[in-house]
């Protein structure tokens, strides 16, 4: 049986599942979390569903390895190609990021015109059509917006450049008159400035990396597997590429968070 004394482990393609990260550090600071990055065959947006099943199980082994009592797939990409497949396979709890925040969009949707950006394999995968197919008075406008996580994996968050490919990704959404964007990728929550910028104050944001955080929680502790008293947490970092460039771009987004990164395979 799973009990509360290992680590919550947290999965992302490269550097955006940090944002989960954070997002569970912040909502449950007594629990040790153990991070792995899969920056050495990011991005997976552009790759196919059973390359990113693949890659995703490789991972998610990984991290079971070091006793998780809990795994997040901190990635929509690998939540669309995975899910099914990690919840039969690990008999501790997985949560992904894919309902959590189809569920909080529909809460806060005022006209039921929802938006979703995403990468092309989440696109494809259609999950968030799946996520709300049974939910009446709900349209939603999908749109793949690939390029978003190359500058977020580069370290960069603004700029003319950026500007303007966010334009040419959200205008159509802009356009169709939603009122709520679901940011789905975790890579997105740190481009939250320009995307604001572009749409407007009337749209809501809706980050898939907070939703997915609070469903942790809740799976915790519907478990009985959530720390509740003051303990000394840690924080581990691991990616399939280079440590070094790892911390880099990781600290240079996230400050003093990332913090003495291993490399593993």
């Amino acid at each position: 049986m799973t009990s509360s004394d290992g680590p919550v482990g947290i999965f992302d393609s490269g550097f955006g599942g940090l944002t989960v990260a954070r997002s569970v550090v912040d909502q449950m600071p007594n629990e040790d979390v153990i991070y792995l990055g899969d920056t050495a065959r990011a991005p997976y947006g552009t790759k196919s569903l059973p390359e990113v099943r693949e890659y995703a199980l490789e991972c998610l082994d990984r991290l079971v390895d070091h006793d998780v009592k809990a795994l997040v797939i901190a990635c929509n990409s690998a939540s669309s190609a995975v899910l099914r497949d990690a919840r039969e396979r690990y008999s501790v709890p997985v949560v992904d990021v894919v309902l959590p925040a189809a569920r909080r969009a529909v809460r806060v949707s005022r006209n039921g015109r929802i938006g979703v950006i995403c990468t092309s394999a989440t696109a494809y995968s259609r999950s968030y059509d799946d996520a709300l197919a049974a939910v009446p008075d709900v349209e939603l406008f999908t749109s793949p917006c690939p390029l978003f996580v190359d500058f977020v994996e580069a370290g960069v968050t603004g700029g003319p450049d950026l500007e303007a490919i966010a334009h040419d990704y959200l205008e159509p959404l802009r356009l169709a008159g939603i009122d709520t964007l679901i940011l789905g990728c975790t890579h997105y929550p740190l481009l939250t400035g320009v995307i604001n910028y572009v749409l407007g104050d009337t749209v809501t944001l809706v980050s898939s990396a907070e939703e997915c955080a609070k469903a942790t929680w809740t799976t915790l502790n519907e478990l009985g597997l959530l720390n509740h008293a003051p303990r000394e947490a840690t924080r581990r970092f691991l990616t399939t590429g280079n440590p070094e460039k790892f911390q880099g771009i990781g600290s240079r987004l996230m400050g003093g968070f990332v913090t003495d990164v291993l490399g593993v395979w």
